[in-house]
């Protein structure tokens, strides 16, 4: 099983069908290792059978509305886990407060929907570090 440590690996998090896969043909040119989810709950599954580890340099690319668990309640229970794992939000609602509540529960960025693709894939390139 391809594991959460692998190099460049973005995780991405969305209920949209054609969004991920959008984000997979523009990513995986670029280098990138895309593994897609459309929910909370299937991204959780993946992340207790195998959560990164150190050696790794992966991303989750995160939604924050989408039916059942949101973006914003991954991001709670992946601090509550103290994960290391970077979190960069990409989403159509980008009100102040919503922008300032994923920043402040630990994501490294903060995107609006539609994305510049040099933009996100500049974001995804520093926050893998």
């Amino acid at each position: 099983m391809r594991g959460l440590t692998e190099a460049l690996s973005i995780y991405v998090v969305d209920d949209d069908d054609a969004v991920r896969d959008s984000l997979a043909v523009l990513l995986e040119p670029e280098g990138f290792t895309v593994r897609q989810f459309s929910s909370v709950d299937s991204f959780l599954e993946v992340l207790e059978e195998d959560p990164p580890g150190d050696g790794g340099r992966a991303c989750l690319l995160l939604d924050l509305h989408m039916p059942g668990k949101g973006g914003q309640e991954l991001l709670d229970i992946l601090g509550r886990r103290e994960s290391r794992l970077p979190v960069v939000v990409m989403t159509g609602n980008t009100d102040e407060k919503t922008r300032a509540q994923a920043l402040l529960k630990g994501a490294v960025a903060f995107l609006e929907k539609p994305v510049d693709a040099d933009r996100l894939i500049d974001t995804l390139r520093d926050a893998l570090g």
